[in-house]
């Protein structure tokens, strides 16, 4: 069975996990699956992740983090890019993307990162989507 979008796919399988208080999350792995994954790490939304040999594609296994409550650091999260219409932002127009709740991740020309560190390198790119 072939996946239209990946990413959507990720996202929903992270959302679904945190709703149901999963220590982990296993994702079929992908290079921009790896770098999203890096980036909610740096950001302190999840407490690790590592990668899974497997026969045919190796797993993402992503490790959930929770407060001492039990409730998980994600609240939400957001797909903005689509496959049927992509949303490009240009370095000029990342600061609207400031303002909002949470951290937005971009895929641009120097890699995947966050709003604020596309601001500092000076780079637009394509709105991947939106955690907080």
């Amino acid at each position: 069975m072939t996946m239209t979008d990946p990413i959507s796919d990720m996202l929903t399988r992270i959302r679904n996990g945190c709703k149901a208080k999963h220590k982990k999350v296993d994702i079929p792995s992908s290079k921009m699956k790896k770098e999203i994954a890096r980036v909610l790490l740096e950001t302190k939304f999840i407490s690790n992740f590592v990668e899974v040999e497997d026969k045919r594609q190796n797993l993402l296994r992503i490790y959930l983090k929770y407060d001492q409550n039990n409730q998980s650091l994600i609240s939400g999260l957001e797909k903005i890019s689509k496959p049927g219409l992509r949303i490009y932002v240009t370095k000029e127009n990342l600061n609207r993307f400031g303002r909002v709740m949470g951290v937005t991740i971009f895929s641009t020309s120097k890699g995947i990162m966050t709003h604020k560190k596309a601001k500092t390198a000076g780079v637009g790119g394509e709105a991947l989507c939106r955690v907080w």
